[in-house]
């Protein structure tokens, strides 16, 4: 997703593009430094169709589609929304998993297991960057004990909700369970633990196994700060 000047986002589907590679790709196939707008997308003006450099075909809509979105879906299932948005994410993730491992296999020419696992994440996540979704930062200090941290940085969700004073992030959180889950083979999930709509300056997201998330979950619901929850984690403590 990308705000433009005219205050239109993009947001990219995993679907195949139209038979029209993209210019610059058909020039420089090995180049790996794609990362300004104009590089990483490519119009047809003739059929409207945006896609971007993997190949994936992106739409334009407004930020009140995610106002409108979120809203609605308050106004039709009440606070089962947060559940509906989370499994929409998990989803996307999920399916998305699949393209970045062709689209990084082609383009890298190696499997994602062969890549250093940093550069695999960031490699899957700077596409997000450029469509709008923010920056990230990846903690995985603590991974061996079944949890790790990502911090998000100008999220499109909570930048358009602005401060509603609760977690608003969730497709977020599902993506990232989606995603992990599919490249690890492991069933995880995620919550946010902290948000820009709550008036923090990032939005934090644990992501780990279940028993991790429902030890979060009752902890953030009895009051507790992101970092009282990181501490507990890092003790070792889990619900009796």
């Amino acid at each position: 997703m990308v705000v433009t000047s005219e205050n239109l986002l993009i947001t990219s589907s995993v679907s195949p593009a139209f038979n029209s590679e993209h210019s610059l790709k058909q020039k420089y196939p090995k180049k790996h430094d794609h990362f300004r707008f104009e590089d990483f997308y490519h119009r047809q003006p003739d059929t409207g169709v945006v896609t971007d450099w993997n190949e994936g075909r992106n739409l334009f809509a407004s930020e009140d589609f995610i106002i409108g979105l979120i809203e609605g879906l308050e106004e039709e299932v009440g606070s089962a929304s947060t559940v509906v948005m989370y499994n929409i994410g998990y989803e996307w993730g999920m399916r998305d998993a699949q393209f970045f491992q062709k689209w990084f296999e082609k383009e890298y020419e190696k499997n994602i297991r062969e890549a250093n696992t940093m550069f695999m994440l960031e490699a899957w996540w700077w596409p997000f960057t450029a469509q709008g979704w923010g920056n990230w930062e990846v903690d995985m200090s603590d991974h061996q004990n079944g949890f790790m941290f990502v911090n998000i940085f100008d999220s499109a969700v909570a930048r358009t909700l602005g401060d509603v004073g609760k977690p608003v992030c969730h497709i977020y959180a599902g993506l990232f369970a989606g995603f992990f889950s599919n490249v690890v083979k492991k069933s995880l999930g995620c919550i946010e633990i902290q948000c820009y709509s709550m008036g923090e300056t990032y939005c934090k997201f644990l992501l780990g196994t279940k028993d991790r998330i429902d030890a979060a979950a009752f902890w953030n619901n009895e009051g507790a700060t992101a970092r009282d929850i990181e501490k507990r984690l890092q003790h070792g403590e889990r619900l009796g």
